[in-house]
């Protein structure tokens, strides 16, 4: 098929915006060839290829600019956007969407989670700090705990800023959690809401009520 190029423009507000849509750019495997020439709030785009090849390329190259303004800029009510696999590979972490979640709503954000999508209050800097955090605490863990005590562990570990052998020792004493001798790990003998109840009036100083 006949090459073509075709030359787009895409507007940045800042250096911040810049460096997170190059580091992304840099990530995406194209078929096209493209050069990139930047210029004050302005990166100029150069795609060569088939035109089907041009197509995609722009195509991902717009999807790729509107995740990071999503991640960078809030909307109207406040809140950001972001991919949970980029934010994974932000923070180095392997952290579960309903940890990342539940830590979020103890600390007081608000947060929505839908198809690999997580929209909360909290910014992308932050928000890369804590799941860094949580994939600390989860690799201390890992290895004596099964999934999901893990669940009720991380996000109260962090969010209390406790260690995370203090919690299960709480969860044992509170006869919410044991150690399984033939698995080599602690695991929930409570469901996981019930745990977690158990375990936040627990640290407010208030007696759980079954």
């Amino acid at each position: 098929m006949a090459r073509a190029k075709r030359v787009i423009t895409i507007h940045v507000r800042d250096d911040r915006e810049k460096e997170e849509f190059m580091k992304e750019l840099q990530r995406l495997n194209l078929p096209a060839f493209i050069y990139v020439h930047g210029k004050l709030n302005d990166l100029k785009i150069n795609v060569q290829g088939t035109k089907d090849e041009i197509r995609e390329a722009i195509k991902r190259i717009r999807e790729i600019h509107n995740r990071v303004r999503a991640k960078l800029y809030p909307d109207r009510r406040g809140f950001y956007r972001y991919t949970i696999d980029d934010l994974l590979r932000e923070a180095g972490a392997g952290v579960s969407t309903p940890i990342l979640v539940k830590t979020l709503e103890l600390l007081g954000e608000t947060v929505e989670a839908s198809e690999g999508e997580l929209t909360t209050s909290m910014s992308w800097e932050e928000l890369v700090e804590l799941t860094e955090k949580l994939g600390e605490t989860l690799s201390e863990i890992s290895l004596n705990t099964t999934r999901q005590i893990r669940e009720v562990i991380l996000p109260v570990a962090v969010a209390f800023d406790l260690a995370p052998d203090e919690i299960i020792d709480i969860l044992v004493d509170l006869g919410a959690a044991e150690w399984k001798e033939d698995k080599f790990k602690y695991e929930l003998v409570k469901n996981k809401e019930q745990a977690l109840e158990m375990l936040l009036k627990h640290l407010e100083g208030e007696e759980y009520e079954d």
